[in-house]
């Protein structure tokens, strides 16, 4: 490591060590201060990764926009000025919409020259590489992480999930095993958007969020059960977590779990 931080060959040696091959398909999520000092920034980790799964390989990263979503979620019928107001500033999504909640890592994959970028309104991802147009081709508003999302595509394509300095609780995948089982827990997805000039406010249906109930064990058991080894990139625990077995585990597990919190509830909260 140079005096300034991490060089984007320790990076790439890293990378190595954790399981990284060239022409792997890579959904990255990733926390840049857990890696300490990187000469260059979030620029270095990202070229680090391309290189590391080279020009054959493609790499990907959640480019979510929570602003684009209904301020008033609760309010039922005409809305009254002071909503209206809050609604009308929304921004409605386009490509070039910045992500601004998953952090600088992902923003800066987001804005490369040759990036590409699916087109949900709240659940989009951006990709570089050789299967990246495939990749980010086409997204359902509904179940946006679901099958027939670019989560399905990476899952189809035998892809790999890399969690630098981040848990489970950040794996978006587990919310793709949810999609996939009998009774996921769902919500209501609402965001802008112009269709024919006019702008309108849509509904759809999606899982659910988990807020750390069931993901990080379902995530620590998954690793035990595969003998996944952690490895340390600075000083960035990394996992790196591949799709083929990771998913039908985790909609076993998922469809177990939330099975008991069903008969939980049926029960009661008096019962023992």
């Amino acid at each position: 490591m140079s005096t300034t931080g991490l060089t984007a060959a320790d990076l790439v040696e890293g990378w190595g060590k954790a399981g990284v091959e060239e022409g792997m398909t890579l959904i990255v999520h990733a926390s840049l201060s857990s890696l300490g000092p990187v000469a260059g920034g979030a620029a270095t980790v990202v070229e680090s990764l391309r290189t590391a799964v080279g020009p054959a390989g493609t790499l990907v990263m959640p480019a979510f926009t929570w602003q684009v979503t209904d301020p008033a979620p609760d309010h039922k019928g005409v809305p009254d000025a002071a909503t209206a107001g809050l609604r009308a500033a929304v921004p409605a999504f386009h490509p070039d919409l910045p992500s601004t909640e998953m952090g600088a890592i992902s923003e800066t994959l987001r804005t490369l020259p040759d990036s590409v970028r699916s087109s949900h309104p709240q659940a989009s991802v951006a990709a570089v590489g050789a299967r990246a147009a495939e990749i980010t081709a086409a997204q359902p508003l509904g179940f946006a992480i679901g099958p027939a999302s670019p989560f399905g595509r990476i899952h189809e394509l035998g892809g790999h999930i890399l969690l630098i300095g981040v848990g489970h609780n950040r794996n978006t995948f587990l919310h793709y095993a949810e999609t996939l089982t009998p009774r996921p827990r769902l919500k209501l997805r609402r965001f802008p958007l112009v269709v024919d000039g006019e702008r309108v406010w849509a509904e759809t249906v999606d899982v659910g969020n988990d807020n750390g109930r069931h993901f990080p064990t379902v995530g620590r058991e998954f690793e035990e059960f595969a003998g996944l080894a952690e490895t340390t990139v600075g000083g960035a625990p990394c996992r790196l977590v591949p799709l083929e077995p990771f998913v039908p585990f985790a909609v076993r597990r998922l469809t177990e779990l939330l099975a008991q919190d069903e008969d939980q509830a049926s029960a009661g909260p008096d019962a023992t």
